[in-house]
C-alpha cells in the first residue's frame, strides 16, 4: 500500500462509516436497540477525530475500527437476532438461531485486539512477544466481560425493552458463548495480523 493510500484511506473509511451510520438510523427495527448498539460508535468516532493529529493510528487499526463499527451498525439496524442474511442462513441450513450475534462477538475480540496491541506497543514498554500477546488477549476478554455486564445492567433497568439488545435467542449459555468467541477473536487476530501490523508500525516510525 502506498503512502498516498495510507493518507487517504482513513478519510475514506470515515466517510464510509458515516454513510452506514446514517443508513442504520433510518427506520431501524427497534430505535432503542439501535441506540444501544451504535452507542460505542458514537463515542469512539469523536475520539478518533480529535486524536487524529496527535495520535494517528496505522491503517490496519483504522480499518479494524471501521469494520467493527459496520458490524455494530448493521446489528443495530436489524437487531442481531433478525439480520436478514443470517435469517436466510438459519432457515437454509436448519440452524437453531440467527448467528449474526456470534459473528458480532468474534469481532468484539478480533478488531479491538489490533487497536489494543497498537496502543500498548506505542504507549508502554511492551514489544511484540508473549507478554504483549497475553495482555492484549486479557484486555479483549475483559472488554467482552464488561460488555456483558452492560447488557445485564440495561436488562435490569429497562426490562422487556432490552430483549433485542441481549439477543440471547433462548440460549441459557449465551453470555459464556459471547465471551468465549471474543477470546477466540482476539487470539485469531494476533496470530493472523501481528506481522503485517508490525510492518505498518515500523513504516510509520512507531516500532523500531
Amino acid at each position: 500500500m502506498s503512502a498516498i493510500d495510507d493518507k487517504r484511506l482513513p478519510g475514506l473509511l470515515l466517510a464510509g462509516v458515516f454513510a452506514v451510520l446514517l443508513w442504520s438510523g433510518i427506520a431501524p427495527k427497534d430505535r432503542f436497540t439501535w441506540f444501544l448498539e451504535v452507542a460505542l460508535v458514537l463515542i469512539v468516532l469523536p475520539i478518533l477525530l480529535f486524536s487524529r493529529a496527535r495520535f494517528p493510528l496505522t491503517v490496519l487499526a483504522y480499518l479494524a475500527i471501521a469494520l467493527h463499527a459496520v458490524i455494530l451498525m448493521v446489528g443495530g439496524h436489524y437487531t442481531y437476532a433478525e439480520m436478514p442474511l443470517f435469517n436466510w442462513l438459519r432457515d437454509s441450513f436448519d440452524l437453531a438461531r440467527n448467528h449474526y450475534d456470534r459473528v458480532g462477538h468474534v469481532a468484539q475480540g478480533f478488531f479491538p485486539a489490533i487497536v489494543a496491541r497498537e496502543i500498548l506497543i506505542r504507549r508502554s514498554p511492551l514489544r511484540p512477544g508473549a507478554w504483549l500477546f497475553f495482555l492484549v488477549t486479557c484486555f479483549c476478554l475483559a472488554f467482552s466481560a464488561f460488555y456483558e455486564m452492560i447488557e445485564w445492567w440495561v436488562a435490569i433497568s429497562s426490562g422487556d425493552d432490552a430483549v433485542a439488545f441481549l439477543a440471547t435467542q433462548g440460549d441459557v449459555w449465551d453470555t459464556q458463548w459471547d465471551m468465549f468467541l471474543a477470546l477466540l477473536g482476539a487470539i485469531s487476530a494476533q496470530l493472523l495480523l501481528s506481522k503485517p501490523h508490525d510492518r505498518q508500525l515500523c513504516r510509520s516510525g512507531f516500532l523500531n
